[in-house]
């Protein structure tokens, strides 16, 4: 359909628009939440198992691998069979498998069960991001992919009040039982929202986005393909060729690793299993470093909620500034200021440091995290972009998976106190080189429309 593209690229933030980021949010806000409960949840069920830290070393990477496989696989899916169906199938996926952890009897069940819900919960991510990035005008589209990702701080948020509120009363089952509400959301979205224009038209269903297309024009007051300027119509970046049929999937994947995307594809494979190493390396780890060091106020409620709440400003700001200065250079310095923030919160020396650095570490990690999901669809085509997001995601959760287990074993090489420094001085590193590849090999797509990238 010719202009179509063109057409999205023109429009404001329409109803439509606003609605698909609030929903989509929504669901991300409940995978957000089941990461958020994990630590909680793993403490009550170690406790009432009797389980080791083996066991719970276990539990918590057999919930990783699942997410690793299902956003690579989920990725695949959503360029063959649409954006809007896996983020439905992939909801449902998590919600019943989470609900059902509720009901495990023994440790190899839910350890299954985990696996289950990490499937739908990494392969949800990628496609979420993949539609809102498509749906959204060039001029605005980082901004909204960031706001998406902002909704991760109010699931933690969300998290930390079923911690503190319900786990003490009703135990780990509760728990369960509240991350299967996204099972029960994915009907109600079905009906909400609608599939990507771009995707539709990549399918060659055009008048189905055309449909979508007129709509969000007409909420936005603006002239349909009719009336639109020569110029403007002609500017559509429509793919001719769609990739479709039985072995679309491993074409696809063999086109992130073609001389055109290789780049793009190991830039993007670098940040992401940088991202995964660091955050998880601190996230999971850091309350009991701090805890093995005197440093009792990790453990309270309000600690955190305060590192939650640092979240929120990295991601807004890393939203406005990502359509002002452009991605290269708000990863690069987000990244770097991740980077400084790790080396001061490994040299904190009171309480009062702790929580400052804290917060500074969450804010910049949290806002490079916006922007990486920003950054991602945007450097792929549209027949092939959820699987080069998918893949991304599923390669970063290597450094997610070995973040638990290269963290002690550098703490117990040093011992407790130079332990500590040397933990964070890695996680320093870690983070400053992502911030140099970003800066040295990553391209510039602020601005432009996802078929002037990738075409």
């Amino acid at each position: 359909m010719q202009g179509l593209t063109a057409r999205l690229d023109r429009l404001p933030s329409t109803p439509m628009l606003k609605k698909i980021l609030l929903l989509t949010g929504a669901g991300w806000m409940f995978d957000a939440m089941d990461q958020g409960m994990v630590s909680g949840v793993m403490a009550a069920i170690g406790k009432e198992w009797a389980l080791s830290t083996q066991d719970l070393a276990l539990l918590g990477s057999a919930g990783m691998l699942g997410m690793a496989l299902g956003a690579g696989l989920s990725g695949m899916a959503a360029d063959r069979w649409g954006r809007r169906t896996v983020i439905m199938l992939t909801l449902v996926i998590y919600g019943v498998a989470s609900g059902l952890s509720g009901f495990a009897v023994n440790f190899p069940m839910l350890l299954i069960l985990r696996f289950i819900t990490g499937f739908g919960l990494g392969g949800e991510l990628p496609a979420a991001s993949t539609l809102v990035s498509e749906f959204s005008p060039a001029r605005i589209r980082g901004r909204n992919v960031i706001l998406l990702e902002s909704f991760w701080a109010w699931g933690w948020i969300a998290a930390a009040l079923v911690a503190y509120l319900l786990i003490p009363v009703y135990g780990w089952r509760m728990a369960f039982w509240v991350g299967a509400l996204p099972a029960l959301y994915a009907a109600y979205l079905r009906k909400a929202v609608p599939e990507s224009p771009r995707y539709l038209e990549s399918a060659g269903r055009t008048a189905e986005a055309a449909g979508i297309v007129e709509e969000m024009e007409k909420q936005a007051g603006i002239a349909g393909a009719k009336d639109m300027p020569e110029s403007l119509d002609s500017g559509s970046h429509s793919h001719a060729k769609v990739k479709r049929g039985g072995d679309a999937a491993r074409l696809n994947f063999a086109d992130l690793w073609s001389k055109r995307y290789i780049r793009s594809t190991m830039v993007l494979w670098t940040i992401w299993l940088g991202i995964n190493l660091g955050y998880y390396g601190f996230v999971l780890w850091t309350p009991s470093l701090l805890v093995d060091r005197g440093f009792d106020l990790v453990r309270s409620f309000e600690f955190t909620l305060i590192m939650c709440l640092a979240q929120l400003p990295g991601y807004f700001s890393a939203a406005y500034l990502v359509e002002k200065v452009g991605r290269r250079k708000v990863l690069a310095v987000y990244f770097a200021g991740t980077s400084l923030a790790a080396w001061l919160f490994g040299h904190a020396g009171d309480p009062g440091e702790v929580l400052l650095y804290g917060c500074l570490l969450y804010f910049f990690s949290l806002g490079a995290w916006g922007c990486v999901y920003a950054y991602t669809p945007e450097v792929y085509p549209t027949d092939m972009r959820a699987t080069g997001a998918g893949w991304a995601a599923a390669f970063g959760r290597i450094g997610a998976f070995s973040a638990p287990f290269i963290v002690p074993v550098v703490y117990k090489a040093y011992g407790v106190s130079a332990g500590y420094v040397y933990v964070f001085a890695m996680l320093t590193a870690v983070f400053a080189i992502v911030a140099l590849v970003v800066l040295v090999f990553g391209s510039e797509t602020m601005g432009k429309s996802l078929e002037e990238i990738s075409g």
